[in-house]
């Protein structure tokens, strides 16, 4: 990069924090055309260039696209710029930029389509986080937008770069990406105030930086630096750390895929995985599970998600998405704790049968695990962490964990 841009002067290089999955949000600024709308791919070919390097290293990429009303205006004349027609535009762009993806893409590109309801009701939660965990298992590529169709009170200002922290939660993402149309966070206005300078790391996001956050919503977007910020709080408090970067400049996004940063890192306040197995370790268990020590080998040597073969037996009554406790059938040793799937009578219907059997058995399936990796913690050992880099900071050369055990 020996003519770098001027972006990448403003913004000097820094390391990306290690990462196996990221959520990566893309505003409509950036894909809009011009006056006549529809999408342009001149700034989101190099993005997709960066999630297909990423697929190369073996790591897994969550995109969060805005671009479905500007796609909706590109198939049809519409004067104006209510809440309805809004609605009804990006009913009408969602197919556009679903295509639009998949044009840039090499794997098949999935839509997502979710609200904020979504995310704040259990079973929804849930469902939502099966289904991305299945997709990024398949190799798709998932693509995420805000229902805006039905989404009445929160299509609001910024409400996509608020979504993604969510989704970022939602998937586990170790990082959060945020392009944008500038360089990063400065302390003023970097068009208007001529002593505004590059902010390249923050420590927390207070009131105070907030207030200091430059750029408003523009013509073609739902949100500015300052709604950026605040879904980088949002993912800061979950453990995840979020990089904002201009997606405009060529440059910026090539040195993405090499792990380098021009731009503002925004640190995470807790460590995510951490945080997530004290829950687990010390939730009250509203019931158990009895598995047999091939299960249980698996659980605690390979890091592997507890399948309905390795069951044996069901303890007490308890819902999907409860916390339950996981023991060794001969013995009675408690090897873990983690988030069921399925609840106690649906689990007393599939116990000791192959993952294949489940959708024949219940009728439905909600995936192949009982109790994913990712929701599991361990007691009184330390199983494989599919998410753990070595001393230096680096990846495990073989690549994602596999889900699979011996049935």
């Amino acid at each position: 990069m020996a003519d770098m841009s001027a972006t990448a002067r403003d913004f000097a290089a820094q390391p990306l924090p290690s990462w196996r999955r990221a959520v990566l949000k893309v505003g409509s600024s950036l894909l809009a055309g011009f006056e006549g709308g529809g999408l342009d791919p001149r700034y989101a070919a190099g993005l997709a260039r960066f999630i297909e390097s990423a697929r190369e290293r073996q790591r897994e990429v969550v995109l969060v696209s805005s671009g479905a009303v500007a796609a909706g205006r590109g198939r049809i004349a519409a004067g104006g710029d209510g809440l309805v027609l809004r609605q009804a535009l990006a009913s009408l762009g969602q197919a556009s930029l679903i295509a639009f993806w998949q044009q840039l893409s090499s794997v098949p590109v999935a839509q997502v389509l979710l609200t904020h309801d979504d995310l704040r009701n259990r079973r929804r939660y849930l469902n939502a986080r099966a289904s991305l965990r299945e997709l990024l298992r398949l190799g798709a590529l998932p693509v995420i937008n805000e229902n805006d169709t039905v989404a009445v009170d929160e299509l609001k200002l910024g409400d996509n770069d608020n979504l993604a922290a969510a989704v970022a939660s939602l998937v586990d993402a170790d990082l959060l990406l945020i392009a944008t149309d500038i360089g990063g966070l400065y302390s003023g206005h970097p068009q208007r105030d001529p002593n505004a300078r590059p902010i390249e790391r923050v420590a927390a996001v207070t009131p105070e930086l907030l207030l200091a956050a430059s750029g408003g919503a523009g013509a073609l977007g739902t949100g500015g630096m300052r709604t950026k910020l605040e879904a980088a709080a949002k993912a800061a408090t979950a453990g995840v750390a979020t990089a904002l970067f201009c997606g405009r400049d060529d440059d910026v996004v090539e040195a993405l895929a090499l792990d380098t940063l021009h731009g503002t890192l925004v640190s995470a306040q807790n460590d995510r995985l951490r945080a997530r197995k004290q829950w687990l370790r010390h939730a009250p268990a509203s019931g158990g599970l009895r598995i047999d020590a091939g299960a249980a080998n698996a659980l605690r040597v390979r890091g592997a998600s507890l399948l309905p073969g390795g069951v044996v037996a069901v303890e007490g009554e308890f819902r999907r998405g409860d916390v339950v406790e996981l023991r060794v059938a001969e013995g009675g040793e408690a090897v873990g704790r983690g988030l069921v799937q399925y609840n106690s009578a649906e689990l007393g219907r599939i116990k000791g049968r192959h993952s294949r059997d489940i959708e024949a058995v219940l009728g439905f399936r909600y995936g192949e695990s009982v109790v994913h990796r990712d929701d599991l913690v361990m007691l009184g050992g330390r199983a494989a962490d599919p998410h753990a880099v070595d001393s230096d900071g680096n990846e495990p050369a073989s690549g994602p964990a596999t889900d699979e055990v011996s049935q």
